[in-house]
């Protein structure tokens, strides 16, 4: 944690102390050193002193929240310059130029460079709004003319009233970069930045270059496609786009409110707010929020889909560049054109429109704010061979593309429509004319014959699904063998009690959100927590998950499993309420570096046993031999203390005694930990749940993710990173930076030699559960060599939450209880 820190402030002759109270401004006669009593605050919401990072000597000035008790730094001056001990002085000079020396060496570490001949009498205040200002003594607060400010230089956080964009008068420009690490607050790799060419749009970068998301452009009253920009319960955002400036800001809402945005060392996007009773930063937006959000996954032309499996796809006119690395999902080449486009013929082709898309991304592009029609938009774009699409926007006209179109997804509602340029032949003739009658006439007949045959489905389905309800909710009116309809003896929960809990489903008690819906805190009378998972009208998941999920759980008893409490359902309203668990998912923990910190290696090692013994009583010791086929780090709950518990059911399968394998076209699940068998054949076994156990050892190991590891040098993903330092006999290589030392050697090596013998390509290759085990608990025991693991290469894998063969539609976000947060 970050220490508490308090300070002297001294005159230039001779020094004396002020008393141990906090103040809000530095004259040029004072300075705030590293040793004493007296903090700069702005008086209830933020301080400004020196602090040390979490396991860090260094010191650095910065600013952090007052009334927030994890203390926060939303602003660091000397980032890149540390002080290794606590020598450091904080000064103004006459001239209006803030100076951190370093007393020991008599050197200046960092200098704000905001020395001005019209200081007359300059001092440093802390203001209210959290930005440090260099003002003359006399001049209005709130005018906004400083000398300085520390809001015109933001580090990896925008608070309210900090800007993201450009000043286009000045050049100014406002972005955020990345801390290094938890310990080292100086620029890291990642950069979130308002790109202010011809439609503005925000980008995430990785390096110079490299960029991992973009929101795309401002269409002039959202970005890309996605919601409307508009107020929620939180925060209100804004967004200025006129000849002066073109920027991104927030405010809150409520003025007691604690928000942030924030950059992390993961190039994780989030918006966070300070939830008092629960003690703890609560992410209530993650920009990054699905795999179609991954830049340019599916190549150039490819269309991302997150409600159909695979995600990527080809538009109509359009086909796989190749062929053989789409079919083995690598979509990075994304798409090439039937027939391609030859101007010089007679008929040199026109636009097909594609609707609810992200509009793309591309090298060029250009805005024509006089075409104020899409006829004339669609003239521009013919005027030149090279103009490959246009669309119209409310911001700016008519844009047009050149060049390979990258980056676009398609969304259930809203976006944008884009009209794509391809041959004639691609869009049919005047010559078809008769042909597409005769086929409307047929239709017309065809569609009353298939209305009343849809018909009769829907009421045959609703007919289904209201037995199916009664079976939920009075499940002793049914009472045969099969497992689905056997007495449960389930609680079920009324309305009043769960919308009590949840306070009606507060904004501020969601914790989290899935494929099956957002996830809420609650608090039942008794005083008892819960965690209450609703399904979203829009779900790709319906009463079979449900169900399935309610039949498992409930005959499931192990401390290892997440209990599930009771359910409620009522016409379509579904909800399940589980016990809450306090730690949330282990995903946090490892892969989010704020918190990995804490988790030392006897606890990890503890969490990898209680999974394996978890899934051994999947695998072998419950009344139903039961497959999991979704285990990954977001499923691992862990309960207050830290103790793992396996969530999340909807996929689940049960064997019967004699059963080894199955197999299924709906494959569904989480790309990075499913096998190859299943993410290819669809052949599940208890083999599977293996892998993903393998998966899940190396991820808890090395703190890195699997999907989307990057190393610089080379392109596998965190399997083949595992793989090529065990062959090079660096193994102990792959530990978690973040880890304390020193770790019991012998038992981290038995671990990633563990965990490649589980992620092994061959199924018959990878250990039972219950071999697992006893490697686990033995403390020298004889392991084989592991052979080459199945998708060790990015090439093979791309980064995809969810996937699946064929064109059946679903939500990749069914394949998570919440991505977020656990229970």
């Amino acid at each position: 944690m970050l220490l508490p820190i308090t300070f002297f402030i001294f005159t230039s002759l001779p020094f004396f102390t002020w008393p141990s109270v906090a103040v809000d401004t530095i004259a040029p006669n004072q300075a705030l050193t590293d040793n004493g009593e007296t903090l700069v605050s702005s008086g209830e919401r933020f301080e400004l002193g020196f602090f040390s990072p979490p396991n860090s000597s260094n010191r650095y000035v910065g600013i952090w929240f007052n009334n927030v008790p994890q203390q926060t730094p939303v602003w660091v001056a000397n980032k890149n310059n540390p002080i290794t001990d606590s020598s450091g002085v904080l000064s103004i000079t006459a001239t209006g130029n803030i100076i951190i020396n370093n007393n020991r060496t008599n050197s200046i570490v960092w200098s704000s460079n905001s020395s001005s001949t019209t200081a007359s009498n300059p001092v440093l205040q802390l203001l209210d709004s959290g930005n440090l200002v260099v003002k003359n003594v006399g001049g209005n607060d709130n005018s906004g003319n400083y000398l300085w400010q520390s809001f015109d230089h933001p580090c990896d956080t925008l608070i309210p009233g900090m800007k993201l964009g450009w000043n286009l008068g000045t050049g100014q420009e406002w972005y955020i970069t990345s801390w290094k690490s938890l310990q080292d607050p100086s620029s890291g790799d990642y950069t979130y930045r308002l790109d202010p060419h011809g439609l503005p749009q925000l980008v995430l970068r990785q390096g110079y270059s490299t960029v991992e998301y973009r929101s795309g452009p401002w269409d002039g009253v959202r970005f890309g496609g996605g919601p409307e920009l508009g107020q929620n319960p939180v925060f209100s955002p804004i967004f200025v786009f006129n000849a002066s400036y073109v920027y991104y800001s927030f405010e809150n809402n409520v003025d007691s409110t604690i928000s942030r945005f924030v950059l992390n060392q993961s190039s994780l996007l989030q918006h966070l707010t300070w939830n008092q009773g629960r003690g703890e930063w609560v992410d209530i937006i993650t920009l990054q929020g699905d795999n179609c959000d991954t830049y340019a996954l599916c190549g150039p032309y490819g269309i991302c889909n997150i409600n159909y499996t695979p995600d990527c796809e080809c538009p109509d006119g359009f086909t796989p560049r190749l062929p053989q690395d789409w079919n083995g999902l690598d979509w990075s080449g994304g798409c090439v054109p039937k027939t391609q486009l030859n101007c010089s013929t007679p008929e040199p082709g026109g636009f097909r429109k594609f609707s609810r898309l992200k509009l793309p991304d591309t090298s060029n592009f250009l805005v024509d704010a006089t075409a104020t029609s899409p006829e004339e938009c669609e003239a521009a774009c013919l005027r030149n061979c090279s103009c490959v699409a246009y669309a119209k926007t409310e911001a700016s006209g008519c844009v047009v593309w050149f060049g390979e179109l990258l980056d676009i997804r398609e969304y259930n509602e809203g976006g944008q429509d884009l009209f794509i340029r391809m041959a004639a032949s691609e869009l049919g003739s005047n010559n078809n004319a008769k042909r597409t009658a005769v086929i409307a006439s047929v239709s017309v007949v065809s569609g009353v014959l298939l209305l009343g045959l849809i018909s009769y489905c829907i009421i045959r389905k609703r007919t289904a699904w209201w037995r199916g309800a009664q079976r939920l909710e009075n499940p002793n009116q049914e009472n045969n063998q099969s497992a689905e309809d056997e007495d449960l003896e389930l609680p079920l929960f009324d309305l009043v009690t769960i919308t009590t809990a949840t306070t009606n489903f507060s904004f501020t008690n969601k914790i989290g959100e899935g494929g099956f819906g957002p996830v809420y805190w609650g608090k039942l009378s008794t005083g008892q927590e819960i965690a209450v998972k609703r399904l979203s009208k829009d779900s790709g998941q319906g009463l079979k998950e449900f169900k399935n999920e309610i039949v498992l759980i409930a005959k499931l008893q192990h401390r290892n499993l997440v209990r599930l409490l009771g359910c409620y359902i009522h016409g379509e309203e579904r909800m399940l309420i589980y016990e809450y668990m306090p730690n949330k998912s282990l995903e946090l923990f490892i892969f989010n570096q704020i918190r990995g910190t804490s988790l030392h290696w006897q606890k990890r090692f503890d969490i990898i046993v209680g999974i394996a013994r978890g899934l051994l009583y999947l695998h072998r010791d419950s009344r139903l031999r039961i497959i999991h086929r979704d285990l990954k780090a977001s499923n691992i709950l862990l309960d207050s203390e830290m103790n793992p518990k396996i969530s999340d059911f909807g996929l689940a399968r049960t064997f019967g005694g004699d059963q080894h394998e199955a197999s299924t076209n709906r494959i569904m699940g989480t790309y990075g930990y499913m096998s190859p068998e299943y993410a290819i054949d669809g052949i599940f076994s208890v083999k599977s749940d293996v892998f993903s156990f393998g998966v899940l050892v190396l991820e808890i190991v090395s703190g890195k993710k699997n999907r989307g590891f990057y190393h610089p040098d080379h392109d596998l993903n965190l399997l083949g990173h595992a793989w090529k330092l065990w062959n090079e006999g660096n193994p102990m290589k792959l530990m978690d930076a973040y880890m304390e030392n020193p770790v019991p050697t012998s038992q981290l090596l038995r671990c990633i030699q563990l965990g490649l013998l589980c992620v092994q390509q061959r199924p018959e290759d990878r250990p039972t559960m219950s071999s697992v085990l006893v490697m686990l608990d033995s403390e020298n025991p004889m392991l084989p060599q592991p052979k080459q693991p199945g998708f060790y290469s990015e090439r093979f894998l791309v980064d995809t939450e969810s996937s699946s063969t064929g064109k059946k539609p679903q939500t990749s976000n069914e394949l998570t209880v919440t991505m977020l947060h656990g229970r």
